[in-house]
């Protein structure tokens, strides 16, 4: 076993000198701190003999002189079926208060290259139903496919994500994922009781890299998750359904581990892999013949500014755009949806049918009609439009009300019992109000 000597600590980051051969880059180190107890370090880069590493657990007792020792292999995380109903962090340790997971329990390494283009197989498309109006018309929810939920802070990302888990987890179909990456650690708490509650823990695994996590774990917490998923989809052909909140909190921590490592940002001051590191992760949220992946995404906005080359970045990787807006929420609808700015490439004929896309595109008229009505009406009144425009400001208002729903994941704060709408009820709902 290749070994070398703590040359010196900046924060996070541990300059380890080797004298034989030096380590692969993102081979796991190990360092014998106290009590037979071991601390990671995650080789970064290769320097001139010199092995950058990253502290992984932020341990502070590592100290300049300590031994290192290489594992000779990379981050791994335990997989199998005793993953199901548990909770664990990046490493795959388990942080419910539940029994450690047995040394005997197989590991795979979370640095996996994604799928080749030409090995992603195409799939027929399957609509699930998620209950919420705005969502199945909007953004249809098709398997194998990914859908981001884009919005600033407090307009409901989070809330949203758990009525989809609520929704769709519980039918049994498929297993469901969960990485809390970067978020906060009551969110994560409150989701975890609620799938507790809803006896829907039998079905899900959940990898949290929360905001009291460093920025080295919250970076790798969605490439564990990831990995795991895909090992359901291959050894068990399992169709998994993948929730990450927030996307963003992983470009977030990138960019943090970047800093530390003193490296050069690129545009909008991200790291200079922003790009790749998007781009792979992504690209492993794929489906093939065992199986599939569908995921769902909640991108922060910081400011509000979908601008943001991240933002951006995210959103190119998507199927479906679901846009939470503040002006919206401020009206009091929920959810905040912004109608006009959620779209999907994937409401088309071929998909949804020729009777949903064609509402849909009469919809979207209408609620364009509706925008440009406002400034005329702000000055000379909904009276003074012709009998076709106000018709159709009518139709606009009704329909944005009708897209208003009642969550479940809500009833325990407002009283209010949640709505689940079929498909085809809203559709009709749809024709009614635009005939």
């Amino acid at each position: 076993m290749n070994s070398g000597v703590i040359r010196s600590i900046k924060d996070l980051v541990i300059y380890v000198e080797f004298d034989d051969a030096l380590p692969g880059v993102n081979e796991l180190l190990q360092v014998s701190v106290a009590d037979d107890k071991l601390a990671p370090l995650l080789v970064s880069s290769l320097q001139d003999g010199v092995a950058v590493c990253l502290n992984v657990r932020a341990d502070r007792r590592l100290q300049k002189g300590m031994e290192v020792k290489s594992s000779g292999q990379s981050v791994t995380i335990p997989t199998g079926e005793e993953l199901i109903g548990r909770v664990v962090d990046a490493l795959g340790e388990p942080i419910d208060g539940q029994p450690a997971i047995g040394p005997d329990v197989p590991r795979r390494s979370i640095f996996s290259l994604p799928p080749r283009s030409t090995d992603f197989t195409p799939r027929a498309s399957e609509i699930l139903e998620t209950g919420i109006k705005a969502i199945d018309f909007f953004t249809p929810f098709v398997k194998g496919r990914k859908i981001g939920i884009i919005g600033g802070a407090g307009v409901g990302k989070t809330v949203l994500t758990m009525e989809l888990i609520n929704n769709i987890a519980k039918t049994g179909a498929g297993l469901a994922f969960f990485a809390g990456i970067g978020e906060r650690i009551r969110e994560g708490h409150e989701l975890y009781q609620t799938l507790k509650d809803n006896d829907l823990l039998k079905n899900t695994c959940m990898f949290f890299g929360q905001m009291d996590q460093n920025p080295v774990q919250r970076s790798l917490i969605g490439l564990s998750a990831v990995t795991l998923a895909e090992y359901f989809r291959d050894e068990h052909g399992k169709d998994i359904l993948f929730f990450a909140d927030n996307m963003y909190r992983y470009v977030q921590a990138k960019n943090e581990v970047s800093t530390i490592l003193s490296q050069i940002p690129a545009e909008g001051g991200y790291e200079p892999t922003v790009f790749s590191d998007i781009k792979t992760l992504q690209d492993r949220l794929s489906s093939n013949e065992k199986g599939s992946i569908t995921a769902v995404q909640t991108i922060y906005v910081p400011a509000d500014d979908l601008s943001d080359p991240a933002v951006q970045m995210i959103q190119h990787e998507l199927d479906s755009v679901i846009v939470l807006s503040r002006s919206v929420a401020e009206q009091g609808i929920r959810p905040a949806v912004d109608l006009i700015r959620t779209s999907s490439s994937l409401l088309s004929p071929d998909v949804v049918g020729e009777r949903h896309y064609m509402l849909s595109v009469r919809v979207q008229a209408l609620l364009q009609k509706h925008e440009s009505l406002k400034g005329i009406i702000a000055i000379i009144g909904e009276n003074e439009l012709s009998p076709v425009d106000r018709s159709d400001y009518g139709k606009a208002k009704k329909l944005i009300e009708y897209f208003s729903q009642n969550l479940f994941v809500m009833e325990s704060l407002n009283g209010v019992k949640g709505d689940f709408i079929k498909r085809d009820d809203m559709l009709k709902g749809v024709e009614e109000i635009i005939v």
